[in-house]
């Protein structure tokens, strides 16, 4: 018997049963009638918010090597099942939940999903039942560690990763959300705007993945001079479609509503998605390099990244300028990660950490009526602090949990399992033969389709 996986199995037998018994209240404020298109379109919204991370799994998968294909892509895969479990029993609470000074949610306020009802509640979801609202924020509370991932690709043992992604939950995205989004979270009462996650999806994710980049340490054979060659362009490519695709309830659902606000932050989505894609193309064209696939996808998700906090915010003329600028600082930014020694496997913190940045210092300006373009200052100036406590509170915090979980699990797969891959030495498995050492000198042949127990 694996002792490591006894824990969290009978952890999970622990929570189906408490399910079971624990007695389910109706809700203690209830809002005004439920609007059925409304409903209409965020059960909608909350399908293609869900397909984005399995639109993450083939985008990251396709850039890794051919022998870390599978766990990179499980790695993104994964979270639907961990932060699925964890949102119910108290995830919801901490970040939705009455809060604590504006710092934090009651855990007890909807433990394992107690008064998440199908009646409307008059902060959170005024015209659909707070439970759709519940089940469209548990898919932003899936995405954002799985976006982490890339920044450890081909190193991390995956059980120090689960235990990972459940901390950076908890004490990470779950305060991030509270202080953004909920009525009483201090973020929110400075009226700082964060339309769909800028701060509490993508500058999380991209501080975390900084940290764990820098913990974690760089891969035995890497080279920012001579990159690895990506498994799969074309999974990238799919990927980046069902990203696109699911940004759009990402980022239109955030209006929770049907209505003409949600129009606007989906027509903004594309045409910066559109114009980022097009500036990483023509920029790298400017430095003496070949249009790729690869660019065109990494810089429509940037643009993607960039326009999240805004969407909702800024006119179509704003957006097409935040991908574009967002584009070209980022691929900048990827420019200088290479002629460092950071090991940033997938470009996390340039494309989601700089790419949020930019999204959020865009919305202080842009944002309509209130930006700094308009003559008031008050908000951008509440943005720029809002970044440095963000940033600050995601890169220490996750620096802090990676030890914390490197004490309790080591990180790191042995050197010998990272140069046979971890699809194989982590998984039992391989997408297709191939010979590989051992790291002894011998070559290891590993057969199709196979799957070890």
């Amino acid at each position: 018997m694996k002792m490591r996986w006894f824990l969290p199995f009978s952890l999970l037998l622990l929570v189906s049963f408490v399910g079971v018994m624990f007695p389910v209240s109706a809700p203690s404020v209830t809002g005004g009638p439920i609007v059925a298109g409304d409903v209409a379109w965020m059960l909608t919204a909350t399908g293609l918010v869900l397909l984005m991370t399995p639109g993450l799994s083939f985008f990251y998968g396709g850039m890794v090597r051919a022998k870390n294909v599978i766990s990179t892509m499980l790695q993104s895969f994964i979270a639907l099942g961990v932060i699925s479990i964890l949102w119910v029993v108290v995830g919801f609470s901490l970040s939705f939940g009455d809060s604590l000074g504006g710092f934090i949610g009651n855990p007890l306020t909807y433990f394992m999903f107690s008064g998440v009802g199908g009646a409307t509640h008059p902060d959170l979801a005024p015209t659909i039942p707070l439970v759709l609202f519940a089940l469209f924020q548990l898919k932003f509370a899936i995405i954002t560690p799985a976006l982490i991932t890339g920044s450890f690709a081909e190193r991390v043992r995956f059980s120090s990763y689960l235990l990972f992604i459940c901390l950076f939950s908890l004490f990470i995205y779950s305060p991030l959300a509270h202080w953004t989004w909920h009525p009483e979270g201090f973020l929110r009462q400075w009226g700082v705007l964060d339309f769909a996650g800028g701060t509490v999806v993508h500058m999380s994710a991209g501080l975390a993945a900084l940290a764990g980049a820098l913990v974690l340490g760089r891969r035995k054979d890497h080279s920012a001079r001579e990159p690895h060659t990506p498994a799969n362009i074309p999974f990238v490519i799919l990927g980046t479609g069902m990203l696109w695709f699911g940004w759009f309830g990402f980022n239109a659902g955030s209006a929770l509503a049907a209505s003409e606000t949600a129009t606007l932050a989906f027509l903004n989505t594309n045409t910066a998605s559109a114009a980022a894609m097009l500036a990483w193309i023509l920029f790298d064209g400017i430095r003496g390099r070949k249009p790729s696939a690869l660019g065109a996808c990494i810089g429509a998700v940037v643009g993607l990244v960039a326009i999240t906090p805004a969407a909702g915010y800024v006119t179509v003329g704003a957006s097409i300028l935040i991908g574009t600028l967002a584009s070209i600082v980022s691929n900048y930014a990827v420019h200088l990660k290479s002629k460092s020694t950071l090991d940033d496997t997938l470009d996390v913190f340039p494309c989601h950490g700089v790419g949020g940045i930019m999204g959020m210092l865009a919305t202080g300006i842009f944002a309509q009526g209130v930006g700094l373009l308009y003559g008031t200052s008050q908000v951008f100036l509440y943005h720029l602090l809002a970044i440095v406590i963000v940033s600050a509170f995601s890169f220490g915090g996750s620096f802090v949990l990676y030890k914390l979980t490197d004490m309790l699990i080591p990180l790191r797969v042995p050197l010998e399992q990272e140069e046979i891959g971890l699809d194989i030495s982590q998984h039992g498995e391989t997408v297709g033969g191939e010979a590989i050492s051992n790291g002894n000198g011998r070559k290891i042949v590993i057969a199709p389709a196979v799957h070890t127990t």
